[in-house]
């Protein structure tokens, strides 16, 4: 169990938060969640002592627009550049709007992000130089400690970011980067030219620039002392975390701290004391990295003795995938683990194994432990959080986030009337209750490289997630009265100022 430290500390009325987000963790990845594969013992306690969500939804199924909605409290559709971007995009979070991090500003708290961003940097009215400060980054968006990397693992430039400089940058050696200009990088290592400097090699994409041994999408020159090293990801941005939670404690601060957690997504290279840990190969060893992350940012808050006021919530970006570009035998080895649980599709699907993903809320306020079937969107925290800190909004303020925080408590069984979600290809998603239904859309019904159902047909698609979880049975031509009922409110959210 975990459980208050010993040691008094000066306590807050205001209760800390960390939001601990996965990146591509799928709904059946945890022990709490169903998995006999993977051993998860932190998460399962957290989930024994706190609120498991069956029914919380990412707004998408792909990880930037994800991770705008959690910060805005925004539907992707309201911004059209929410869309997977390269590492070296502009920011597509205004100055101007408001997000969770500044709402906890204002209510006097200590705020701070770790880890993953991929919502770009820089104001985007020149291309970012790395060798200078940024003018654009978390610090514009409420965030008063930042340590990051700019996009994914698998995205040049491979570098930390603190505040708006990239940290152990030597000016001698300038960083470039590009997605575009392969003729101006011919001296550096690729993927095609360099084989033997591999050492995980790709499925697809992720043929560009080497780094540390690993092919990369875009190319990037210089930085060797600023690039990080793939298997001290998971320490290094778990001690910054944990720095944080240590500093704000000196302070006297109640504290928000955002941590993006890198795992399970690719390239998945677990440090050495993970690498075999599970009989999954890489991508359940990362997991099991994971978990023991979340199980240590728990112990430092029990150290600090600050257990009992912190509300965590733990989630993931969206939905899994196995196979998302290189060679590391997730399929081979995965055997008879459902990382998607008894969902259909995974990432980038507008099947729900695409955007249902797990949900624990851990709190001393909660009124009730054990499972919750609420319907919840992670566009929700940001008006919750506005309860919870007794703060009015503006009403062009998250505009799409509805005051859930009765349900992340466990007062409130049922949660929202409706929610909706979209997949890659911005295709929508509409859930009402039980009904789910799936908007007629263009593309492929199969991602071959990554072999996940996409859910797209031109067809409409209506599921009830009473009696049909996986979503065999499409309903749509039995029930035509239903499809144009939840049409017709799709299109109502799609052209709406704001849904609340």
């Amino acid at each position: 169990m975990f459980r208050q430290g010993k040691q008094a500390v000066k306590k807050s009325a205001q209760q800390n938060v960390v939001i601990i987000y996965a990146d591509d963790l799928g709904f059946g990845d945890l022990g709490c969640y169903g998995s006999r594969k993977i051993d998860t013992p932190n998460l399962d306690r957290l989930c024994a002592e706190g609120l498991k969500f069956t029914n919380a939804y990412s707004t998408s199924a792909v990880c930037t627009p994800a991770r705008f909605s959690i910060l805005t409290g925004r539907y992707p559709f309201r911004n059209d550049q929410a869309h997977i971007l390269p590492g070296d995009a502009g920011c597509i979070i205004k100055r101007e709007l408001d997000t969770v991090p500044k709402l906890f500003q204002r209510a006097g708290y200590h705020t701070g992000i770790v880890g993953k961003w991929h919502l770009g940097l820089g104001d985007g009215s020149k291309p970012i130089d790395w060798n200078q400060e940024i003018n654009l980054t978390p610090i514009d968006l409420g965030f008063e400690e930042s340590f990051i990397f700019p996009a994914t693992a698998d995205r040049v430039p491979c570098v930390f970011l603190e505040g708006r400089s990239v940290v152990n940058l030597d000016p001698k050696d300038p960083i470039e980067v590009s997605y575009e200009a392969e003729s101006s990088f011919e001296d550096i290592p690729t993927y095609d030219k360099n084989p033997e400097l591999l050492r995980v090699r790709s499925s697809h994409g992720h043929d560009k620039s080497i780094v540390n041994g690993i092919g990369r999408i875009g190319y990037m020159r210089g930085g060797s002392k600023a690039v990080w090293k793939d298997e001290e990801l998971a320490e290094t941005f778990l001690n910054r975390a944990k720095q944080f939670i240590s500093d704000s404690c000196r302070a006297e601060k109640s504290f928000f701290l955002y941590y993006a957690l890198h795992q399970p997504h690719v390239p998945r290279v677990p440090s050495a004391r993970f690498e075999g840990a599970t009989g999954l190969g890489p991508r359940g060893d990362v997991i099991a990295e994971l978990d023991w992350c979340v199980g240590e940012v728990m112990a430092a808050l029990k150290k600090e003795g600050i257990l009992d006021n912190t509300m965590i919530i733990f989630s993931s970006d969206n939905g899994p995938v196995l196979d998302d570009g290189y060679l590391d035998r997730a399929y081979e080895l995965n055997g008879t683990h459902r990382a998607a649980g008894p969902l259909r599709g995974g990432k980038y699907s507008k099947f729900d194994g695409g955007t249902r993903i797990p949900f624990i809320v851990y709190s001393s306020a909660l009124k009730h432990r054990g499972v919750s079937e609420a319907l919840i969107s992670q566009v929700d925290l940001y008006a919750s959080f506005a309860h919870m800190l007794g703060i009015e909004t503006g009403e062009d303020s998250a505009v799409d986030s509805q005051d859930r925080y009765a349900a992340l408590i466990g007062e409130d069984p049922a949660g929202r009337s409706e929610l909706m979600t979209e997949d890659l290809t911005c295709g929508k998603m509409l859930r009402c209750g039980s009904w789910v239904y799936l908007s007629p859309s263009e593309g492929a019904p199969y991602m071959p490289f990554t072999r996940i159902e996409t859910g797209l047909s031109k067809d409409p698609q209506l599921y009830n997630m009473d009696y049909d979880i996986g979503q065999q049975n499409n309903i749509a031509w039995d029930d035509a009265d239903q499809v144009e009922k939840m049409e017709k409110r799709l299109q109502e959210i799609l052209t709406s100022e704001s849904t609340r």
